[in-house]
């Protein structure tokens, strides 16, 4: 997740791979039984929804490069159906020389301490709340709601204090406020979590600080282990 992997349209999308093969159920006698046509249904279906997700994402995109007339801007990255939205407040100049959110130290010491966790890098997306200097505010809410809206994340990683805030302030239908409570999962909405850890970019050089983003970012670790794998 350090951005400068290959992606496909400012997304890095694991096309054919995201899905993890065929979905099979038990039947009531135990035995693993799903049949061709049924997985292809289940393939088709997961496929449209994935291709409908990367043109939204995609022509978000181009209305914020066209909001940002010219000026540098940080894209969002990673998988557009991911479990994981992770959210900071701005990007770094890295970010915005690259044109990527979360490239550089930061996105490199996330998948670092996911991998720590054995959680799958290839289903988190990753977002800064405003995108490029200069942008304007109310316009940066609509744009998150609407990624929020596509992803439709399990969880929605908050890193920092800014970015908590913005969050509450786009009232995204069906939310509760966050809390400013590190490294516990809250109810963002009935069908999204929300944990709240530091800032990521102030936690990458004094050693203090990256244990206190570790303390709370490490939660994730037996959230993924709990899901179901299906």
């Amino acid at each position: 997740m350090d951005g400068s992997g290959a992606r496909q349209g400012q997304v890095n999308v694991q096309q054919g791979t995201a899905g993890g093969g065929p979905v099979k159920e038990k039947d009531l006698t135990g035995r693993m039984d799903q049949s061709p046509v049924t997985a292809l249904m289940t393939d088709e279906i997961f496929q449209r929804y994935l291709d409908k997700a990367i043109k939204e994402i995609l022509r978000l995109e181009h209305e914020v490069a066209e909001a940002a007339e010219g000026a540098p801007v940080a894209q969002p990255t990673g998988h557009p159906l991911g479990s994981m939205f992770l959210l900071k407040y701005g990007p770094q100049e890295h970010e915005l020389r690259e044109g990527v959110a979360y490239h550089g130290r930061a996105g490199h010491a996330i998948k670092k301490s996911l991998e720590k966790l054995s959680v799958d890098a290839t289903e988190v997306f990753g977002t800064n709340c405003v995108k490029f200097a200069g942008a304007d505010i109310e316009q940066c809410r609509d744009w998150l709601r609407r990624e929020i809206r596509i992803v439709s994340p399990r969880v929605v990683v908050v890193m920092g204090d800014d970015a908590r805030i913005f969050l509450n302030e786009i009232a995204f239908p069906l939310s509760k406020p966050v809390e400013a409570t590190l490294g516990e999962l809250q109810e963002f909405t009935p069908t999204i979590q929300a944990l709240v850890v530091p800032d990521i970019d102030e936690s990458l050089d004094e050693q203090s600080a990256k244990t206190r983003f570790w303390n709370a970012f490490k939660t994730l670790g037996p959230w993924w282990a709990a899901l179901p794998p299906y």
